[in-house]
């Protein structure tokens, strides 16, 4: 069933997905700032998606929530290879803004191969451990102003920081760590005016615990 029955309840990803077509409508300038937050707040009370739907009605390109289809019960299995999560030609997301408050980019989704984060006054996460790839090499350019953005990326990928801190802080700490083969690179730049930009490496939960499962087996062994 393919048509979208308004009175369905929309759930958190629903209301995520409406978010980030706002999101990047004020980025482009399509949306004022007040419209922006008082769409953003109209789409965080929204309970269905005949609630959802007129908030981006007038916007080009916006993808309205559609109703869930049927649950499966088939699982994943094993990492996925580098391979498997570069995307080239994919459009992925481009922006996330968090102006007097925030934004999060996280879980299963698809980072552009340009990304601009502006946050002021405000922070942002983004989170690349379970992320696809829209190209081989992702720039990430990264605006705090009195505000920090936080970048969390899996063991492997390569990352080049250019960016600059004026009265705050650009986290070169990862800067030049060699990647695997066939890993995506990332480079960030921008800058942190009074504000900061932090780089995290960090292995997903799942992969986390099956290392430790690993060097509980060996311990065995010994």
């Amino acid at each position: 069933m393919t048509d979208r029955r308004p009175e369905l309840r929309a759930s958190d990803t629903d209301r995520e997905r409406v978010a980030e077509i706002l999101r990047d409508a004020v980025a482009e300038g399509r949306l004022a700032m007040e419209e922006f937050q008082e769409r953003l707040e109209a789409t965080y009370a929204a309970r269905t998606y005949g609630e959802l739907e007129p908030i981006t009605a007038d916007l080009p390109a916006a993808t309205a929530p559609t109703a869930p289809g049927p649950l499966s019960l088939r699982k994943e299995g094993g990492a996925r290879s580098w391979a498997g999560r570069i995307v080239s030609g994919a459009h992925g997301s481009t922006t996330g803004v968090g102006v007097l408050g925030g934004f999060q980019r996280k879980g299963r989704w698809t980072i552009g191969r340009r990304f601009t984060a502006v946050c002021c006054i405000g922070g942002g996460e983004i989170d690349l451990r379970e992320a696809d790839f829209a190209g081989a090499e992702i720039v990430i350019t990264c605006y705090a102003v009195m505000g920090g953005v936080q970048l969390v990326v899996p063991p492997g990928v390569e990352v080049d920081v250019r960016g600059l801190g004026i009265m705050g802080g650009f986290d070169a700490g990862e800067d030049g760590v060699p990647g695997d083969p066939g890993a995506p690179r990332v480079i960030v730049r921008g800058l942190a005016l009074m504000g900061g930009v932090g780089i995290e490496r960090k292995a997903r939960k799942a992969d986390a615990r099956r290392l430790e499962d690993e060097r509980g087996r060996r311990g065995e062994l010994g």
